[in-house]
């Protein structure tokens, strides 16, 4: 692909979206298109609430005006007459799943709608979003056609090339990790190969067909998923036995083939709602996935563990319950990390307000308004000043690895450490 005749537009500045769109603007003329203004404005002043770009980086892009063919650098717009000159469009848009976990590609739908108004003869469109083997074809590229007017792999052409950003992770950015393409033709697939190729130092693998190259990524997740979930039901069983699981764990990791999973509450865009998008293909094709779903049940189930656990250590220790003063400790999906999407912690905090418990969570790092908004959650950003019957260690971000825990401790309180960073205490729990 040569820089020179490429015009690139990223559909979504989020997680996925943004690095992507910074790194391919060291190279090209990138419109950075989102629908949210506020997003919008917020990068144009250089700054990223989710913390993925730093803000020299992101300004070291950026320009003022929309880029002429030949130029590079970032320019970001909520108004569809910016992207309309481009001929390459990235979708990286989420896909979650409705509150019954079947998928929802309505974010997919509406991304194929605007970028079906501007598209033109010779456009190609690429799909970074997680679904299932199919939908690139059979779902999005109709929405397209419909719009435009156009005959798919006649006068516009698709590729798919998932995405891989692990949120907060400052070692593997988008850069370093090989990243998978294909197209709708060997011909299309080879150039957005060679787009990709282009920035990608980690290098590049071309799929032979999209379907193939959808199917590759639901199973990353739900590979994860499955493992995830094996070691949590080995913590349940232990946790019966009085053994701890992590100590298990180390120990059987001085195998060199032993898989280093560790259990906990699996929330996330990703894991916890990948695996459901292959569930339904599946069942679509008449085949019940045993496993995929038996992982699910089993992730999907720790929230109430944990309070339940939490609950039982009290009155093992002689605490009251109803009105007890318990403090969780994190309310993001990961450590170190802003993104509360889907995020398992709550279920934890609702499960411990259903036996009477004064709940207070406390995050440095997530944003209460987005916190209450999505889960109705109040939360704090500076730690309480006051003894708590239980602490619940949630999420293991840096700051509260160095808590003196005992300083915000009633007589009798105790820790639940979901995380398993904190050393083995007095009154102390790991999952």
């Amino acid at each position: 692909m040569q820089e020179t005749k490429n015009k690139i537009a990223i559909i979504g500045l989020g997680y996925v979206g943004l690095p992507l769109a910074r790194l391919f603007a060291t190279k090209y003329p990138v419109v950075g298109f989102d629908i949210n203004e506020r997003r919008i404005s917020e990068l144009n002043s250089g700054k990223d609430e989710t913390l993925e770009i730093e803000e020299d980086l992101l300004k070291s892009v950026l320009i003022t005006k929309n880029p002429n063919i030949g130029e590079k650098g970032l320019f970001c717009s909520s108004q569809i007459e910016d992207i309309s000159d481009c001929n390459i469009y990235i979708v990286t848009v989420p896909t979650p799943v409705d509150k019954n976990n079947r998928p929802d590609l309505t974010p997919l739908y509406k991304a194929g709608e605007t970028v079906g108004k501007v598209l033109k003869k010779g456009d190609i469109v690429i799909y970074e979003s997680t679904v299932y083997p199919g939908a690139t074809e059979d779902d999005c590229i109709p929405v397209l056609e419909k719009i435009s007017g156009l005959k798919f792999n006649e006068d516009f052409f698709a590729g798919y090339s998932p995405e891989r950003i692990n949120p907060g992770d400052k070692e593997h950015t988008v850069e370093k990790i090989l990243k998978v393409t294909s197209g709708s033709t060997p011909e299309i697939g080879k150039m957005v190969n060679d787009l990709y190729q282009s920035v990608i130092t980690a290098g590049t693998y071309l799929a032979p067909s999209i379907k193939i190259a959808e199917a590759a990524k639901v199973i990353e997740n739900s590979q994860r998923d499955i493992n995830i979930a094996f070691v949590n039901e080995l913590a349940k069983i232990f946790n019966l036995m009085e053994i701890d699981t992590h100590e298990v764990l180390k120990a059987a990791g001085t195998k060199w083939n032993f898989l280093p999973f560790k259990p906990g509450l699996v929330g996330g865009h990703c894991i916890g709602v990948d695996p459901y998008y292959l569930a339904q293909k599946s069942q679509e094709f008449g085949y019940h996935p045993e496993i995929i779903l038996a992982g699910r049940r089993m992730n999907d189930s720790m929230g109430q563990y944990v309070a339940g656990e939490t609950v039982k250590m009290m009155l093992q220790n002689n605490l009251e319950i109803k009105n007890s003063k318990v403090l969780v400790l994190g309310i993001t999906f990961k450590e170190n990390c802003p993104d509360v999407r889907n995020t398992k912690v709550v279920d934890v905090a609702e499960n411990l307000e259903e036996y009477g418990i004064d709940v207070s969570i406390f995050d440095p790092w997530a944003n209460p308004d987005e916190v209450l908004g999505e889960y109705k959650l109040s939360i704090v950003s500076k730690m309480p000043e006051e003894k708590f019957n239980a602490i619940v260690l949630a999420v293991s971000h840096d700051e509260f690895k160095t808590l003196n825990f005992q300083n915000y401790l009633s007589e009798n309180g105790i820790i639940y450490d979901v995380k398993g960073v904190l050393e083995p205490r007095e009154n102390l729990r790991r999952l």
